[in-house]
């Protein structure tokens, strides 16, 4: 069966959400309408930002920045505000006051999740968001186009560009030898690697991955910080995580959020040695 048929099984005949997307987005951040500065180093500006639910304080104030090519590590206890950060950067929630900026000139604020999501920041979900119906190469094969109506993507002919990129990140996730493996039939572990790749096949400047290692082995959790850490550099990382194990074998700066603001920011070290910290998270 081919991709088309399969995809038949796993996906809609029209995605809406898509299809009627304005032209160009996909390609780079400067779709934007603006140039991606970092001339600052920074990458992400999250400035004031207050999100209520209800009356309750998902975020209080919260101010959050996080330069060019970094590793972050967010912690916190439940109900911290990790999740509502995310929703604001990913623009799925519109917060009640302060400012969020890609780079120094694109507000994201002004723009749609989709948007955001083409323009150069992916987002990682907790349970693994691929097509199981799929091939992990025809997934990822999925991720490339920049026009993303589901049929026209299913039927365009791959560049040799797009295939030797395909063939790059297979490589940088783990995952060469299983191309013409059904999505399904993987490890959970390996179903995170996948949704990864998809998004790097995306080319973005940052990535939200939350909670990356939740249910794996203790194998999968090793290759997982080993993926992580490498794509930090080219990429901007913010990982939000609960296993302070992990977090401290690939954390480099790692914040604190405690009812949704940040309550302490430094080394793992430093953070777990710091009595507010110990306090109000690790000390539980």
């Amino acid at each position: 069966m081919n991709i088309l048929a399969h995809a038949k099984q796993a996906l809609p005949v029209k995605d809406p959400d898509f299809t009627n997307a304005p032209t160009g987005f996909g390609k780079d951040v400067d779709n934007f309408g603006a140039p991606l500065d970092t001339s600052k180093r920074t990458i992400l500006y999250v400035e004031g930002v207050t999100v209520s639910f209800d009356g309750f304080r998902a975020l209080n104030n919260l101010n959050l920045y996080v330069d060019d090519g970094e590793l972050r590590c967010i912690i916190g206890p439940n109900g911290a505000g990790k999740t509502t950060m995310m929703d604001v950067i990913t623009g799925k929630t519109k917060p009640d006051a302060g400012s969020v900026y890609f780079g120094q000139q694109i507000n994201l604020l002004e723009l749609s999740e989709h948007q955001i999501a083409r323009g150069g920041i992916g987002r990682k979900f907790q349970k693994p968001t691929i097509f199981e119906a799929l091939t992990v190469y025809e997934n990822l094969e999925l991720a490339t186009a920049s026009n993303k109506a589901v049929w026209w993507t299913l039927t365009k002919v791959l560049t040799g560009e797009q295939k030797f990129r395909i063939d790059e990140v297979l490589v940088q996730i783990g995952l060469k030898e299983l191309r013409h493996k059904n999505a399904g039939s993987l490890s959970h572990g390996q179903k995170q690697w996948l949704e990864i790749g998809m998004l790097l096949m995306q080319s973005p400047r940052v990535l939200l991955v939350d909670e990356p290692v939740a249910g794996m082995t203790g194998e999968e959790t090793e290759k997982t910080a080993e993926l992580l850490t490498s794509l930090a550099g080219k990429h901007s990382v913010i990982v939000v995580e609960h296993d302070m194990k992990f977090v401290r074998s690939i954390a480099r700066k790692v914040t604190v959020l405690h009812q949704g603001s940040v309550l302490t920011e430094g080394t793992m070290d430093q953070v777990q040695n710091d009595p507010k910290v110990i306090e109000v998270y690790l000390g539980e």
